[in-house]
């Protein structure tokens, strides 16, 4: 049904119909039989695929990637599509209205989506209203955090350190990005030195805050998979070094050797979807190898099937994350995911989710 309503979408302005989505949803979270519709028609439950991390239990291993819903406002609804933890943001300090548009443009030939939307948010006093009661949600929340595009890089640990004063309250765990393509110079701070210094004053701000009696929250990175070898294990090591809790691999490319037909190519932006499938999944092989060990792995990037999770769930991730395929597939992604991983679990002879994290990534 839905790739019959998709054809009517996707003739219409792609970030058009994102507001209207999400206005949707706000309205089925609000009713008092929306949440309990969508859920009858999208929750799927087996013990078998729930993950426990950083002292949180996580329903499933199928979660939504931050970018969905910038501002916090229907993370409940998404809960009741079936995802198994929904990562808000990417929120800044203060508000701000992004790249101009156009910014987000479909490449339906390729499954793929680029977007410069440029961390359109409206800043995190705003935001933490939404999440006051992030704690009836179903499913775990994350937070996704960055800085201002006017705030210099020598400046950056400022901005994230003020997202966490105004958030650190709310959501289980948290993400710094710096590994947007849509910021000026964010991903320099992917350079090491950068890096340690960034970490260091946010977990410093998390110590002063937790000390006022907040609970401690897990910080993971986000990081870009556009970097050489060497530097992606420069970046992971520097990171779980520093203390993070996690890492999410991987965050949209800026490459188009995949889509360089597309008349589309040419527009500036990250590229992600189904080019990005096999590029993140060897990002999660490689970090696992490296640091799965110590810290748990999201993967993300070209996840439409159950395979496709199962593959990143193999190559060593924890938990994997979903945004572009939910564009392609539909609502119903998650739990169309779920139940195939179940499936593929007993082709293989696993009797939970977790004894296939890393089959295929040899330590």
């Amino acid at each position: 049904m839905y790739q019959l309503v998709r054809k009517y979408l996707f003739k219409q302005d792609a970030e058009e119909i994102h507001e209207k989505t999400v206005h949707a949803l706000k309205q089925a979270q609000d009713s008092p039989w929306g949440k309990r519709t969508l859920k009858a028609m999208y929750h799927f439950q087996d013990e078998r695929l729930q993950t426990k991390l950083w002292g949180h239990v996580f329903p499933n291993p199928v979660g939504l990637a931050a970018g969905f819903d910038k501002n916090a406002e229907v993370y409940h609804a998404l809960a009741a599509l079936g995802f198994g933890f929904i990562e808000v943001g990417t929120i800044t300090p203060q508000g701000q209205p992004g790249n101009p548009k156009p910014r987000l443009f479909r490449l339906p030939a390729h499954e793929a989506v680029i977007n410069r939307m440029g961390f359109n948010n409206q800043g995190s006093f705003l935001v933490a209203k939404n999440l006051v009661d992030y704690a009836y949600a179903d499913v775990p929340i994350g937070i996704n955090i960055g800085k201002n595009k006017a705030t210099p890089n020598e400046e950056a640990a400022s901005d994230y350190s003020k997202c966490m004063d105004l958030l650190y309250s709310y959501g289980h765990y948290f993400v710094i990005n710096i590994s947007s393509p849509n910021t000026p110079n964010l991903r320099d701070l992917q350079e090491t030195q950068s890096l340690r210094a960034l970490i260091r004053a946010v977990r410093e701000k998390a110590r002063e805050l937790e000390m006022r009696g907040i609970k401690q929250k897990p910080i993971l990175l986000k990081v870009a998979p556009d970097m050489a070898d060497e530097q992606m294990r420069d970046v992971v090591h520097a990171a779980v070094e520093e203390g993070i809790a996690g890492i999410i691999a991987t965050n949209t490319t800026l490459s188009r050797e995949a889509v360089q037909d597309h008349p589309y190519a040419e527009e500036a932006g990250g590229l992600s979807g189904r080019p990005l499938t096999g590029r993140s999944t060897a990002w999660v092989k490689e970090i696992y190898q490296e640091v799965g060990d110590k810290v748990p792995i999201i993967g993300v990037g070209g996840i439409f099937t159950g395979e496709d999770a199962y593959e990143k769930i193999r190559a060593g991730a924890s938990l994997v994350q979903v945004y572009t395929g939910m564009i392609y597939q539909g609502p119903g992604i998650a739990k169309q995911i779920n139940k195939k991983l179940l499936q593929l679990m007993a082709r293989d002879g696993f009797s939970h989710i977790s004894q296939a994290i890393g089959a295929d990534a040899s330590k």
